[in-house]
């Protein structure tokens, strides 16, 4: 069967909570630093929430501080939809850098996620710092994560492709190795990856399909929160996966739709 895709123009916080429970086998969230929404994070003043040994009280001068902070509560419901639509076969996988990671961290244990690994994504050829102030950013991090809760895990983890695959651009990677947790991945797109436009924090395709790689499901679906200009859900594409995505600004939702159809086309032709 030919896999199909759904690319909605709807912000992440309105379309989530329709999707089906338990029907994703993989996530790939790429989110913007600080999410937009028009959601009214309203908490209530007697809810309590699982936390690090117990129970925390939501009234609290660290909750509270925490609550004040609209990346942070909007971090913590798109990973509560997240673990909810995804199943417990699957596995989200969330980039982050120094700006999100630990709201990132401190939410997933939180809701029960259990990381399985953190991976350090090396960027060989960074941008160089230009202030001369700090360190040139060289890396970024990307969690593997799952539902958690169970005794036997039960998440699905492609060992047999991780130890065979290799790239003549990852200097640390050799083929019949097991894969570390740091990926050698250049910053660097191809003339097709931009060829319809491009995104100010567009990854390269080659860091969703290691992801696919690792977790894919062929012949299953695809989650991807925040589209961008497309590449995570392309990539699903040509894995053979069925694509869900959500991007709500017009000119990346258009660019996302062209790349889109094009590598439908390119998979259904790869067929006969």
């Amino acid at each position: 069967m030919n896999p199909q895709y759904y690319l909605y123009k709807q912000d992440v916080f309105e379309g989530l909570p329709l999707l089906a429970s338990d029907s994703f086998d993989l996530c790939i969230v790429d989110p913007p630093y600080g999410a937009s929404s028009k959601h009214n994070w309203d908490y209530g003043k007697n809810k309590r929430l699982k936390g690090f040994g117990g129970e925390w009280n939501l009234e609290n001068e660290a909750w509270d501080l925490l609550t004040q902070n609209d990346s942070f509560l909007q971090t913590y419901h798109w990973i509560k939809e997240l673990k909810r639509v995804v199943k417990i076969e699957g596995s989200i996988w969330i980039h982050s850098t120094y700006h999100n990671s630990g709201f990132v961290n401190v939410c997933c244990q939180m809701l029960g996620l259990e990381i399985i690994n953190e991976i350090a994504w090396f960027k060989r050829n960074s941008f160089p710092n230009l202030s001369g102030r700090r360190l040139t950013a060289s890396h970024e991090t990307i969690l593997w994560v799952h539902k958690g809760g169970e005794k036997k895990r039960k998440y699905f983890f492609n060992y047999e492709a991780s130890k065979a695959y290799s790239s003549s651009s990852d200097m640390l990677k050799e083929a019949g190795k097991q894969m570390r947790t740091v990926w050698d991945i250049p910053n660097n797109k191809s003339k097709e990856e931009m060829k319809f436009g491009s995104h100010p924090t567009q990854k390269p395709i080659r860091v969703a399909e290691r992801i696919l790689t690792l977790c894919g499901v062929e012949g299953g679906k695809l989650l991807v929160p925040f589209a961008g200009s497309g590449t995570e859900m392309v990539a699903g594409i040509k894995f053979g996966m069925n694509v869900v995505g959500y991007e709500i600004e017009d000119e990346y939702y258009q660019i996302a739709q062209k790349r889109l159809e094009e590598a439908l086309k390119t998979k259904v032709t790869s067929l006969f």
